[in-house]
């Protein structure tokens, strides 16, 4: 036990359990839905995560086959088997005939969509996921793979994860007192990889992926002092999805106080550059269609109803009715003012305290938009969970009250989430509770 309360999650028991309470998730899917993409991952993920629990408890506790082969039945046997048959849920194939229209027409929009599934409601750099499928067609199965834009979503957030663990780790890979030297962790990715909610997103959608990795990433940048590519990933960012936005201010108020005003100015302009030289066009060439798709549409605001119907409390509003709706989008505002009152009051100073922030009013804003989807609070989560998972150790120094930070030397202090773990190669001996 860990503190007395907290069970010893690198126990091959309590991982064990993990796997089996797994099995029972994804087993629920083919029961719920037969013939539903997501009844094709649950039918394969659930043997898979049964088997790794098995071996866990049977194998030596360095042993990585256990992961593998959770990984392999959750994540790659689906992604593969739904992929080479063209099954994929309606907002890949979104993406992937924005780009198509790209490519014939010149614009990843239809000027007059129709039904709900004429409608994208993405900002337009999401149509470079598409590309791939556009320009490779659907002749045989290494094209329909390589063509998938979930391939793509999964490669730019396992690569942006990656990226963040190793800027998160301790300098030059120092390592603690009785463990091996610390990097990238690879073995945490992986876990976080075969989780239920990231292993179904990956394999029947993952359209929300990229914007996680990004947005776990430009914390990650900033705080080590460097803005402009933070801005830079910010601005990729804000250029896929408007939910991306509230990052921006985050992660110039933690440039601030890092790395002072000159530093978070460079961030912000790098950012809002990019974004503007992604967006601008299309806002100047059909105002009208960007703002019935892109923004209407996902807010419930337009004749055409948004398929984003979870009952979460934003959408119950909404339901009661126009005065509802009103409701529903000032109990938004009010949220985006308390965490704006928040990271001006209290700024956050390390990468996990802007990722906590970040996702506190990411949570606001699912749980409290008319319109929203329970796969939503994905996002949040790994914001808080990865820069724990990656051990975030940051040597703070001093900062000034303007926000600039002194000359650490060797007495700086560590910036740590809390979060421990123990160096196992296998990845199992994940992030354990301070104590």
């Amino acid at each position: 036990m860990v503190s007395g309360l907290w069970p010893d999650v690198t126990s091959p028991r309590v991982q064990a359990l993990g796997c089996a309470l797994a099995a029972g998730w994804a087993a629920v899917f083919p029961l719920a839905g037969a013939g539903s993409n997501q009844s094709v991952w649950g039918a394969l993920a659930a043997p898979g995560y049964a088997l790794a629990g098995l071996l866990r408890l049977v194998l030596p506790r360095r042993a990585v086959a256990p992961l593998a082969v959770a990984l392999g039945g959750a994540v790659l046997a689906p992604l593969v088997l739904l992929s080479v048959h063209e099954r994929r849920q309606s907002e890949v194939m979104v993406v992937e005939r924005s780009a198509d229209l790209l490519v014939h027409t010149g614009l990843p929009y239809l000027t007059h969509p129709g039904p709900v599934s004429d409608f994208n409601p993405y900002l337009p750099l999401m149509t470079a996921f598409g590309l791939p499928r556009a320009w490779l067609g659907n002749v045989g199965p290494v094209h329909l793979l390589a063509g998938d834009a979930r391939v793509w979503f999964a490669a730019v957030f396992l690569l942006c994860l990656a990226a963040s663990g190793r800027l998160l780790a301790p300098p030059g890979g120092t390592p603690q007192r009785g463990t091996r030297p610390r990097g990238p962790r690879w073995g945490a990715l992986a876990v976080l990889t075969a989780s239920p909610p990231i292993a179904l997103a990956l394999a029947v959608g993952g359209v929300d992926l990229p914007l996680t990795g990004l947005c776990c990433l430009a914390p990650a940048l900033a705080v080590r002092g460097r803005a402009g590519a933070a801005g830079v990933v910010l601005a990729l960012a804000c250029s896929l999805k408007w939910t991306a936005w509230p990052a921006l201010p985050v992660v110039v108020v933690l440039l601030h106080r890092r790395h002072g005003p000159r530093a978070a100015a460079r961030g912000a302009a790098t950012a809002l550059l990019g974004t503007a030289l992604t967006v601008l066009p299309l806002v100047l060439l059909r105002p009208a269609v960007l703002a019935e798709q892109v923004f209407r549409f996902p807010l419930g605001l337009s004749a055409v109803p948004t398929p984003a119907g979870s009952p979460l409390p934003g959408k119950l509003l909404a339901g009661l009715g126009p005065a509802g709706h009103t409701l529903s989008l000032a109990l938004l505002a009010l949220a985006a003012l308390a965490v704006a009152h928040r990271a001006l009051t209290r700024p956050p100073a390390t990468a996990t305290a802007a990722a906590d922030l970040l996702a506190a009013g990411l949570t606001a804003a699912f749980l409290l938009a008319p319109a929203a989807r329970f796969g939503y609070l994905a996002l949040p989560a790994v914001l808080w969970l990865w820069p724990r998972l990656s051990g975030e150790r940051i040597a703070l120094s001093p900062v000034r009250h303007d926000g600039a930070d002194t000359a650490s030397g060797k007495g700086a202090a560590w910036a740590s989430s809390g979060a421990r773990t123990d160096g196992d190669s296998s990845g199992w001996r994940s992030a354990r509770p301070p104590g």
